[in-house]
Formats: structure tokens, C-alpha cells, sequence
């Protein structure tokens, strides 16, 4: 979920990895780094799009696994270990949340490791401190707590231009907001999290986006919002698969 790779300026390594990232290809886009891993910074880039692709499809947890272990193993200093130990708290997040095995324990210890090396100033930390929200909503369901780490990770991601991750910063936000029934401030959050993602280009994530958004609109809107949402869902070939459960049929 990091915005590593994000449209990639002028550098035409990682412009080709986001295409292919922002389309779901996360094995081709990884296969890009696949020379490059002897470098720590492409080695925990090429893992973060293993373990997303995890969490979006529910497989590949080996390769991911694989590709964390020689991040850990080629990371220099406290900062490249804090940023290795980051992925591994979100791949055992993901293996928890999605019902694979119960990680909990490594998620938060890994999460806890990461926020002790990393430098205040670190460029990962705004995803520490998104990654550690959703392990306080989902795997304590703790929002009080959840909410101050997505708002540390949201100035974060503004401070340092990560773009990607503010778009995950407002929706998790505007769940929040949504659960305590303030319905103006999580339609706001919701459409910001939409935006960004499809003036970005990032279309696999535009799905959840727009059935998020669902959530927070009356009818006809909140309806058409999910046939769209449908529609790419199904043209992505069924990713996210979690999404699914979210995506309920179109009343007769």
C-alpha cells in the first residue's frame, strides 16, 4: 500500500512498474526488480508488491515470503531493516485479515521492531503509521486507536507527497467517520480516497473506492455507484477478492 513506484517521473523502471502495479500485474512488475534485489531499496520495493498482491488475491504468500527474507537479508542500516520489518508486519496483517493463518502477534511485533529503527524523518513512517491503524481496527477492533495512527499517516503522507497513501489515509478515515455517523465527513473522505485514485491511474483500487463511496450516498446514487464498482470488479478478474462480499446485488 505504500506509494512506492507511484507514476515513477522521469525514471522508466519504475513508470513500467507502476503500470503494471496500478493494473493488478504485481508478479510482472516484481519480475522488473528481480536483477536489482542486491539493492535494499529494491528488494523491500519488489516485496511490498508481493505481500499487496496477497492482500488484493489472497495468493502467492511463498513468494512473498521469499522476497522479505532477502530484503531483511541485503537491508544495510535501521532505516532499510525498519522499512524490511514494516512489510513483514503487513504480510502477517494480511495472512490474518484474510483468514489464512492468525499472524496477529508477528503483525504487531514486526510493526512494534519497525517503528523502533526507523528515523523520525523516515519516508516509510507514514505507512508504519497507517499499517499499525489497521491492525488497532481490524485485529484489536480498536478504532479510538486506529484513528490517531491514520491521522499520523495522513500529515505523513501529505509531508512527504506520497499521493497513493493519502488516498488510503481519507478512506480509512472516512470509515471511521461513517461508523460514528457522521455521514457529511465520510462522504468527503470517500470521494477525496476516489479521486486521487483514478486521477493517478490506479485502477485497481478504484473498485473498492467507488463501493466505499456507496456507503455513504442515498439511493439511486449509492446503487450506481456499486454497479460501477461491479463492473471493474468483474473486468479485473474478480480483485480485489475481498471485495466481493461488499459488492451486493442491484434490488430488483
Amino acid at each position: 500500500m505504500s506509494g512506492a513506484g507511484t507514476i515513477g517521473g522521469e525514471d522508466p523502471l519504475q513508470r513500467a512498474i507502476w503500470r503494471l502495479r496500478s493494473r493488478g500485474c504485481w508478479s510482472d512488475a516484481a519480475a522488473l526488480l528481480s536483477p536489482h534485489t542486491g539493492d535494499p531499496a529494491a528488494a523491500v520495493q519488489r516485496t511490498a508488491l508481493l505481500v499487496e498482491r496477497c492482500l488484493f488475491t489472497g495468493q502467492g504468500w511463498a513468494e512473498a515470503e521469499d522476497a522479505l527474507r532477502t530484503a531483511e537479508a541485503v537491508a544495510g542500516d535501521d532505516d532499510q531493516r525498519g522499512a524490511a520489518a514494516c512489510e513483514r508486519g503487513q504480510l502477517a496483517y494480511a495472512a490474518t485479515v484474510l483468514g489464512v493463518r492468525d499472524r496477529s502477534d508477528e503483525a504487531r511485533s514486526a510493526l512494534g521492531r519497525a517503528a523502533a529503527l526507523l528515523s523520525p524523518d523516515s519516508p516509510t513512517r507514514p505507512l508504519l503509521d497507517f499499517r499499525r491503524g489497521l491492525v488497532a481496527e481490524h485485529l484489536a477492533d480498536a478504532p479510538q486507536a486506529a484513528e490517531p495512527a491514520y491521522r499520523r499517516a495522513h500529515a505523513g503522507a501529505a509531508a512527504h507527497g506520497d499521493t497513493l497513501l493519502l488516498s488510503f489515509t481519507w478512506r480509512h478515515l472516512a470509515g471511521l467517520a461513517l461508523r460514528d455517523g457522521e455521514l457529511a465527513e465520510a462522504r468527503r473522505g470517500f470521494l477525496e480516497s476516489l479521486r486521487i485514485r483514478e486521477e493517478l491511474g490506479f485502477l485497481i483500487g478504484t473498485a473498492p473506492a467507488l463501493a466505499a463511496l456507496a456507503e455513504a450516498e442515498p439511493e439511486p446514487e449509492a446503487t450506481r455507484l456499486r454497479a460501477e464498482a461491479r463492473r471493474l470488479f468483474h473486468l479485473l478478474g474478480g480483485i480485489p477478492t475481498w471485495l466481493a462480499a461488499h459488492l451486493h446485488p442491484t434490488p430488483a
